[in-house]
């Protein structure tokens, strides 16, 4: 159910339902959070049923159930698939049909649009595919509010211009992986440099979208500054991972990149959840 992956993604859907000034009650929350988890995990669960292979080659995923055998592809796709049953239908008997169809959108959109059909197929995989990940703060929203405007997708737009940055990064430094998997990732299939030059370019177009919720009165001062500095320093760190021309100093580079961009997205939802709380 890869719940280290997922952990981040839960969170975010937690800070979507907290910061909807709803009046929704403690248990229907919680309850809400726990089955878009379960919907979550199901995700990663379908996701490892049709990607077993590709986990066996690369050292990365190589330690994952599947591939040590822990359990077989049978179990996992029966697992998964009770997992989004289970999830949705939880989800719009406790919540929402709106909710409850986001879920089912989400878990379908990963597995079928970026596992089965983009990933292996195109370098823009990360950029479409992170509609998936992108959703969880619209669906913890819409639990709440049984609707969606334009603070929801506030947040779902601060994740997806995220992530092109950070799983470039994570390419770039595991690129032998992909390339023994036959993944087209950007460093394999155009280069180290102009991977460099896009998640710059993605780390930049970061500043608009970070100022969104200021701009729509979604937030206030006490997440905009520090959300601003960090957003700066996420900069800072792309560009200096673009200026290295030694591969050696590259991986490097790449490697704190991608940790601190989980540790920047988490910090901009600490932010913006505070701000929201105060």
């Amino acid at each position: 159910m890869k719940p280290r992956v997922m952990s981040l993604v839960i969170f975010t859907c937690a800070v979507g339902l907290l910061t909807s000034n709803s009046n929704i009650n403690i248990t229907d929350a919680m309850i809400g959070i726990i089955l878009v988890a379960l919907g979550a995990g199901a995700a990663g669960c379908l996701n490892m049923w049709y990607e077993a292979d590709l986990d066996a080659l690369m050292t990365r995923t190589c330690l994952r159930p599947i591939p040590t055998g822990k359990i077989n592809k049978q179990q996992a796709l029966v697992f998964g698939t009770f997992l989004t049953i289970f999830s949705v239908g939880a989800l719009n008997y406790f919540a929402n049909f709106m909710s409850a169809f986001l879920l089912l959108f989400t878990i379908a959109f990963y597995l079928f649009v970026y596992t089965i059909w983009l990933k292996r197929k195109t370098p823009q995989n990360i950029v479409i595919g992170g509609v998936a990940g992108s959703l969880p703060p619209v669906i913890g929203w819409t639990i709440a509010t049984n609707s969606i405007s334009l603070e929801p997708i506030s947040l779902f737009l601060i994740i997806f211009f995220w992530t092109p940055s950070h799983f470039w990064a994570l390419s770039l430094y595991k690129s032998d992986d992909y390339k023994k998997a036959k993944i087209p990732m950007m460093p394999l299939t155009d280069g180290i440099e102009k991977t460099k030059v896009y998640i710059v370019v993605y780390s930049l177009l970061m500043l608009p979208v970070i100022i969104l919720p200021y701009a729509i009165n979604f937030s206030g001062l006490v997440y905009l500054i520090p959300a601003i500095m960090l957003t700066i320093y996420y900069n800072f760190m792309c560009y200096g991972l673009y200026k290295h021309k030694k591969n050696k100093f590259v991986l490097k580079k790449a490697k704190k990149v991608f940790g601190y961009s989980i540790l920047y997205l988490f910090l901009i939802f600490v932010l913006f959840l505070i701000d929201n709380l105060i």
